[in-house]
């Protein structure tokens, strides 16, 4: 086999079904049936620009075809592992459609009929309706697939037969079926050929992801961890995990022999009017709790309700020191339960714009929590062991907010063609408490301030900005614990190249503490809290935090196996400092990561993204080569809404 041939089967095998995205275009805005697609395409007529494909995509696809004709072997691999075939769905992206008055002209009308049509996971297309499984894979996915329910579908809609058609009511109801883990896309429509001009028939149609997920993780013949979930048990939307892990642990110098084996699970149950219910159950080595808990979000601007009851219960061994060579370990009782609760009420705003409604909302909320110890460490004075003191304590919060809440729907940001919400709006929330813990009182005041907007000529920009602090109820008043965070997120518009398309993605997070307490301490710098598959020797910790991260993604009209393909590149750092009471992170030198990789994403199952990557670390990293091959399901950035929850302190970690 000739270099050149070697190389153009190692980048087949890297990546390509090579499957062109384009195809019919769908436009959810209009009100044509998605059945009635000839009739959508004049609605939205469909583009090709030959002049703009015949690079880099048609020319990779010909010398793939080509070389797969050849009687070679990696002729032949080619041959058995691609497919031609143009994929029939949209070309490139959504135009932004701003949810809010996406169907103003119907607001008031009595809505006479429903029509729910749940498709199956595989081989079905919201934007091609001609669209059919083919392959043995997609009808074998479905046999095992079991349909979302209709009575789940009704459950998340804000509308019933027989009532009036509130403002928004039919761009939320499919904002928020896209909203949950059981459905991939959703299409709320009017059906236009029945509506009259008092009453409108509604169809609602649905695509599912295949939910049911799993996972074998063999570290060794006698070490492992069994995973098990579902995301839609038996069609209702319920959602089941579970994971166990054996093998866990042996006899140490101290003669101390570790459970064998960890299991933690959780079971959730969605209800009416957007109630959910979950329990969760953890079994591990000298730890065991159990949880309940029922909560309501503020789910829609429309939502005027919110609120949530926990109740967790720990039982665990806890050791205060560790013991001399060849001496086993002390282990003492610790027990304590949890009670957790807020209520949230949002009050509506005048509005002087007939036939809509003020997206401006009011919003005030309470919470209690509360933790009881039932059993602390007792050590004997003897061993000269001192245990924490651990006391009952009670955190009151009260928050005033108000909240402008608005969606845009749009594609490729970070699926492969699904619709995908994006919110914007404005947040300003004041919160103060006291935290009454059994030894000096304390009143906590915080505020937070984000806003958002959203432009497919220029893209989308967040800022969020949040401190708060305690202050201590007595003579000297001082402050301590204080906590500044700051988000910045944002990303470009979206490019075409033909049939390919690019994003640049950048996100900035600031976590910087001031009169922390003794051995308060932010957790590392890698994945989620900076830098992507950073790894070091010894644990680096920090009291001050910011760090910086860009990434682009070229999402490609290829795909292996189902999984659509994307390339990406990145470059993170991230400054931090130690200094024990906090203050600025700009002590010394970033560390920084740079690198390349490839991103597959199935949009049609429970686990959607798989990612390689290959990174390069200048500095501090636990390899002296500073290079590093890793997987990571870790996203571009994630959004932040815009709604109001639970009363907090802020997390610092």
């Amino acid at each position: 086999m000739s270099f050149r041939g070697f190389f153009l089967l190692l980048f087949v095998m890297l990546g390509p079904l090579a499957r062109p995205a384009q195809g019919q275009a769908f436009d959810p805005r209009s009100a044509v049936p998605p059945d009635s697609l000839q009739a959508s395409r004049d609605v939205l007529p469909h583009r090709t620009d030959s002049l703009r494909r015949r690079f880099d995509e048609q020319r990779v696809i010909n010398r793939l075809k080509a070389y797969s004709r050849r009687k070679t072997i990696a002729g032949r691999a080619v041959s058995g592992l691609l497919r031609f075939t143009k994929r029939d769905e949209e070309q490139a992206g959504l135009d932004a459609v701003l949810l809010d008055r996406q169907f103003d002209s119907h607001n008031f009308k009595i809505v006479r009929r429903i029509e729910i049509k749940t498709l199956d996971a595989f081989g079905y297309s919201l934007a091609d309706s001609t669209k059919r499984p083919r392959s043995i894979v997609e009808k074998s996915g479905n046999a095992l697939h079991i349909k979302t329910a209709r009575s789940r579908i009704r459950q998340v809609l804000l509308f019933r037969p027989g009532r009036p058609l509130e403002p928004q009511a039919l761009s939320e109801s499919e904002r928020l079926l896209r909203q949950t883990p059981e459905i991939l896309d959703a299409r709320v429509l009017v059906n236009e050929l029945t509506t009259t001009s008092d009453s409108v028939d509604i169809q609602i149609l649905t695509t599912d992801v295949f939910s049911i997920t799993a996972g074998l993780d063999l570290r060794s013949p006698t070490t492992g961890r069994v995973r098990f979930g579902d995301d839609n048990f038996l069609g209702q939307g319920h959602q089941l995990e579970n994971s166990y892990r054996y093998g866990l642990g042996l006899s140490t110098d101290n003669n101390e022999k570790p459970q064998q084996w960890s299991y933690e699970g959780s079971y959730t149950a969605p209800f009416r009017h957007f109630v959910r219910a979950q329990a969760r159950y953890r079994n591990e080595n000298n730890f065991r709790s159990t949880g309940l808990s029922v909560q309501r979000d503020f789910y829609s601007p429309s939502a005027r309700y919110a609120g949530s009851i926990t109740l967790n219960s720990v039982n665990q061994n806890t050791t205060l020191a560790v013991p001399p060579p060849g001496q086993p370990y002390l282990y003492f009782p610790l027990r304590y339960t949890v009670q957790d609760a807020w209520l949230g009420r949002a009050l509506r705003l005048r509005s002087y714009d007939l036939g809509y409604e003020n997206p401006g909302r009011i919003i005030v909320s309470g919470r209690l929590y509360n933790v009881n110890y039932s059993a602390t460490p007792q050590p004997d004075p003897s061993t000269g062991l001192k245990a924490p003191d651990f006391r009952d304590g009670t955190l009151l919060l009260g928050t005033v907010g108000y909240s402008v809440r608005r969606y845009y729907k749009d594609r490729y940001l970070f699926g492969f063609g699904r619709t995908e919400d994006v919110p914007t709006g404005t947040l300003v929330s004041l919160t103060a408490g006291y935290d009454l813990n059994g030894s000096i009182p304390r009143r906590y005041a915080g505020v937070r301030l984000s806003a958002a907007g959203y432009s497919p000529r220029s893209g989308y920009l967040y800022a969020g900005i949040d401190f708060g602090s305690f202050q201590l109820l007595t003579s000297e008043r001082r402050w301590q614990q204080g906590l500044l965070s700051f988000q910045l997120t944002s990303f470009t518009k979206l490019y075409n190249t033909g049939n390919w398309q690019y994003r640049h993605f950048f996100s900035s997070r600031a976590a910087v503490g001031f009169n922390r307490l003794p051995g308060e301490q932010l957790q590392g710098i890698s994945n989620e809290r900076g830098i992507r598959g950073f790894s070091t020797a010894l644990p680096i910790f920090a009291t001050s935090r910011f760090s910086l991260n860009y990434e682009t993604t070229l999402f490609t009209p290829l795909s292996l196996l189902g999984f659509r393909l994307a390339g990406i590149a990145f470059a993170d750092a991230v400054w931090i400092t130690d200094r024990p009471r906090g203050g600025s992170p700009f002590d010394g030198a970033p560390y920084s990561g740079f690198g390349l990789g490839l991103r597959l994403r199935n949009e049609y199952t429970a686990l959607r993204t798989f990612q390689v990557l290959i990174g390069y670390y200048p500095r501090g990293f636990s390899d002296a080569s500073g290079v590093r091959m890793f997987e990571s399901p870790r996203e571009t950035v994630t959004f932040t809404d815009f709604g109001l929850g639970q009363p907090g302190t802020g997390l610092y970690q």
